[in-house]
């Protein structure tokens, strides 16, 4: 009798392929995460009494709930394949009527809130239909409807600062506390929630991203395109809106000039947040790891003791680096499919 031998199989290059590219789709997916991590391990050496600390962790959490409300609704019509430059100047016409309203002229704020929720939705309804019954490419209609916000926010400011907002709103954004953070970090979660299930769980949401990525192959399908894209910019509009009336709670008072400096790290952070989680695809979970990694730096850098130039040059280099790395995700996607 004799005896047989049993060889283990060697792995084929194409199992050894497939793993290699199982392994780096994983990290590329928490890749964002671990550099979070580490600014934050960074920083907290070099400073270790003035950022790492309850407070400040808290501020970081806190303030920039009105950027992660407004990532998000910005990356609804980026889902569908269009960009809404029309966002801060919807966040400071809502934020301005809150001002004027509640502030200069006492109406009840609740109504107000709803009054500047109807703005978002008019004006991403105008957007929509501008994009679609004229054809107009949406960056040039958008960029002009922000243009023109910002000009109607000037005509009914006169260029004033309005204080005085209801203490109730205030409270419900800042002044009310859980866990030690502001609700309005909460509520941002919530948004992103909301907007995850939208994205993921829902036909509609499937429908989006089919539209973004392949508009004419999903009207061939019969998908109803341009509904879609409606919805999405007058989805955007209203986000933007409920971020300008977090924005008069978080302040207590409205100014001209308040989405003015939102709207570069919102597409900072949306192209960011486009490289994580599901890389290649515009999702909430990524948007807002990639807002709270974007303000993580810039809080550090400020506690560094650097200039307001920070800001600007931190946020500006993101956007690029950030393009290009939704980019490469992007055809790295398209090329394992195919």
């Amino acid at each position: 009798m004799s005896d047989t031998l049993t060889e283990t199989p060697k792995p084929t290059p194409r199992s050894t392929r497939g793993n290699g590219r199982q392994a780096r789709s994983q990290f590329e997916r928490v890749s964002l995460i671990l550099a979070w991590i580490v600014v934050i391990a960074i920083f907290s050496f070099v400073r270790p009494d003035t950022f790492f600390t309850v407070g400040n962790m808290a501020t970081i959490l806190g303030s920039d709930a009105v950027l992660v409300i407004l990532t998000l609704g910005l990356i609804l019509p980026l889902r569908a394949g269009d960009y809404d430059l029309s966002i801060a100047g919807t966040l400071t016409l809502s934020a301005m009527l809150v001002g004027i309203m509640n502030g200069e002229h006492h109406i009840n704020i609740w109504l107000v809130v709803l009054a500047a929720l109807a703005v978002g939705v008019v004006v991403g309804l105008f957007n929509g239909l501008f994009v679609l019954i004229f054809g107009i490419n949406p960056f040039i209609v958008t960029l002009g409807m922000g243009t023109f916000l910002a000009g109607i926010v000037l005509l009914i400011s006169n260029d004033q600062t309005f204080a005085g907002i209801s203490p109730g709103l205030v409270n419900v954004v800042v002044g009310d506390r859980f866990l030690g953070i502001p609700l309005e970090f909460y509520y941002g979660l919530i948004a992103c929630i909301l907007v995850w299930y939208l994205f993921d769980l829902t036909t509609f949401g499937r429908k989006m991203l089919f539209v973004g990525t392949a508009r004419d192959v999903a009207r061939l399908s019969g998908i109803k395109v341009g509904r879609t894209r409606l919805v999405a910019l007058v989805g955007a509009g209203v986000l933007a809106a409920l971020a300008g009336i977090l924005y008069a709670g978080t302040s207590g008072s409205a100014d001209p000039t308040s989405g003015t400096a939102q709207l570069l790290p919102a597409y900072a952070a949306a192209f960011l947040g486009a490289t994580a989680i599901v890389p290649g695809r515009f999702n909430a979970w990524g948007t807002i790891i990639a807002v709270y990694f974007l303000a993580t730096g810039v809080n550090g850098l400020a506690i560094l003791g650097l200039g307001s130039w920070v800001q600007d040059v931190f946020y500006g280099g993101a956007l690029i680096v950030a393009v290009a790395l939704s980019q490469l995700a992007r055809r790295r996607q398209e090329q394992e499919i195919t």
